[in-house]
Parts: C-alpha cells; sequence; structure tokens
C-alpha cells in the first residue's frame, strides 16, 4: 500500500473551513428550522418533492438526489409519515418502487418555514459574499457535483 498524496496547506485549510461551515450552518439553519418543528434534513426533504410538478419523487431518485444512503432516507420518511408532512404509495409501474409525495400538511409547513429559512440562508450564507464570489462557488460546487457523479462511491 502507498502512502496518501497529503492535502497542501492551502488545501488543507480550504477543506476544515469548508467543513466547519457546513456542520455551523446546517447547525444554524436547523435551529431557525426548528422554530417550525422541521429539522435540516425535513426541510430538504420537503423542498426537493415541492419542486417536482406532482410533489412526489421514487425513493430512489430522491435518495440519489439528496445523496443518502436508502436506508437512511427510508428511515427518515417513514418518520415524516408519522407527523402527515410526507405519504408513501406504490409505484404502479414497479411492484419494488415507492413514492414519496408531499402532503397538504407539508406543503403548509414548507410555506410556512419557507421565509425565515431564506432569510437565515441570506443571513448566515449569502451576507457579505459578492456576485463574485456566488459564480465562483457556483462554479466549484458544479464541478465537485460532477466528479462526484463520476466517481465510484
Amino acid at each position: 500500500m502507498t502512502s496518501p498524496k497529503w492535502l497542501t496547506v492551502p488545501q488543507l485549510e480550504a477543506w476544515k473551513a469548508l467543513s466547519l461551515m457546513q456542520l455551523q450552518l446546517q447547525a444554524r439553519l436547523g435551529r431557525g428550522l426548528g422554530a417550525h418543528d422541521l429539522s435540516y434534513q425535513d426541510y430538504l426533504v420537503l423542498a426537493t418533492l415541492s419542486d417536482q410538478p406532482d410533489e412526489r419523487r421514487r425513493v430512489v431518485e430522491l435518495s440519489d438526489e439528496l445523496g443518502w444512503e436508502k436506508s437512511r432516507l427510508s428511515h427518515h420518511i417513514t418518520r415524516m409519515c408519522q407527523r402527515g408532512l410526507v405519504l408513501k404509495s406504490p409505484c404502479p409501474s414497479d411492484q419494488r418502487g415507492v413514492f414519496v409525495q408531499l402532503t397538504d400538511e407539508g406543503r403548509t409547513t414548507l410555506h410556512r418555514a419557507a421565509p425565515d429559512h431564506v432569510l437565515d440562508v441570506q443571513r448566515y450564507f449569502f451576507r457579505g459574499l459578492s456576485t463574485e464570489h456566488v459564480t465562483a462557488l457556483t462554479q466549484i460546487a458544479t464541478m465537485v457535483l460532477e466528479n462526484l457523479a463520476t466517481t465510484d462511491r
């Protein structure tokens, strides 16, 4: 086994800053969503479903989009079903497939939480960033996501 090629000092600094930023942002955004009885993960599921024309996705597609293991998503969806935010239904074209769909309660909860969440994202993430920063961030994130999509898990 060969030894790894260690991160350069600038790479290490960038990686540490990104990791801490992600953890702290998720915690802060989660606290804000908690006022609406949602976790950050709940919000991601609801927002992803609401982006669909029919407000539903197959579990496997939702898992791929969120980057979650299917079992983690399945457990989370079960808890959200118990709270009335989403519902599961069989896929008519695939006996093993399951759809997750936004309920009226889920839609109402999302619409109530979204304005505060957007304010928090503006406050905690975009404040102080220039248009050039946002453009560079979008380019970097897109490149990383493309790399993840073409790299074995």
